[in-house]
């Protein structure tokens, strides 16, 4: 094993002492360059694009009664102890996508709409600034679906476009049932009624310029549109893809990965439809599995990259 005299040791602390003395600014812009790759985002590559996953915070709730709507919560809340997570308590991350691709700078889904340092969410368009990227940096928006976590980030705190140089893009058949009148006239009142007007809210104020996209062709170079439903009726995923690697980044198939992926029949409260979302789920983790497909989960916890195993009962993550 090779060891170091007492003269280089001296040495490298006159070396470093020097360091400190002459560039300060340095250190410090490195230091903090440091905590907000560990905090804030994580940069990797896909073929020639570059892809980072941009954290927007945490929803930190209780465990209700009905987050798994056809399970117990005192069996959820052993699931969570069983993962060494708190079985009181729901941590979700909010982890938007976001890729540079020639010229394109793209943001897949947008988190929450913008808070306070330090809060809980909201915390995305900081945290695209300590990567290096300005608002008006940003060539397009790609939404998955119509849920606040995923699309009121769109809205600045004025209630202004928070991309201002941006195009829109939603899927076709989600905004083909959220923005039909009728559809509103009969979703049950609480929940699913905030989600038609949270939808008209946000597009409202864009004034209804999106540009839609179809399931199983391009969104953009690099981007097609994978049809995922159940979650919402228009749900979608997407396949990223340069040279000979790609990465599937999913949306909401699942929410917390030790309960549903461990569990993929188990049905967190927030799918529209439980049925087809649970479907979807076992055919698209089969795949990944099969195929080991790198994925980006929304609600993975950060830096939410990595690979789906099958298990005798359901899937497991294998984190990056």
């Amino acid at each position: 094993m090779p060891t170091l005299s007492r003269r280089a040791l001296l040495s490298g602390s006159a070396s470093t002492a020097a360091v400190l003395t002459m560039a300060p600014s340095f250190l410090e812009a490195f230091i903090t360059g440091a905590k907000a790759q560990a905090a804030g985002f994580n940069r990797y590559k896909v073929g020639a694009i570059e892809v980072m996953a941009v954290n927007d915070g945490a929803y930190n709730v209780p465990l209700g009664d009905t987050f798994v709507v056809n399970k117990k919560k005192e069996e959820v809340s052993a699931a969570l102890k069983a993962a060494g997570l708190d079985g009181e308590k729901l941590n979700i991350p909010i982890n938007p996508t976001v890729f540079k691709n020639g010229k394109n700078l793209v943001v897949i889904d947008t988190g929450e709409r913008p808070a306070a340092a330090g809060g809980p969410n909201g915390q995305f368009q900081k945290n695209l600034a300590a990567a290096g990227y300005k608002l008006e940096d940003v060539t397009h928006v790609v939404i998955s679906h119509f849920h606040g976590d995923h699309m009121n980030g769109l809205l600045g705190a004025d209630n202004k476009p928070s991309f201002p140089k941006a195009q829109i893009l939603v899927p076709a058949p989600e905004w083909a049932y959220f923005m039909n009148d009728d559809n509103m006239k009969k979703a049950p009142p609480g929940r699913m009624e905030g989600v038609f007007k949270n939808a008209r809210r946000v597009f409202d104020a864009l004034d209804r310029k999106v540009t839609q996209y179809q399931w199983g062709r391009p969104v953009l170079p690099g981007l097609t549109a994978v049809g995922t439903p159940g979650h919402t009726p228009g749900h979608t995923s997407f396949t990223l893809a340069s040279g000979r690697e790609s990465i599937f980044i999913q949306s909401d198939v699942t929410n917390i990965p030790a309960l549903f992926l461990t569990n993929p029949g188990w049905h967190v409260t927030f799918d529209q439809d439980p049925k087809q979302a649970e479907a979807t789920r076992r055919k698209t983790y089969d795949q990944l599995a099969a195929q080991k497909t790198r994925v980006q989960g929304f609600h993975f916890p950060f830096p939410a990259l990595g690979r789906i195993e099958k298990t005798a009962t359901g899937y497991k993550l294998h984190a990056a």
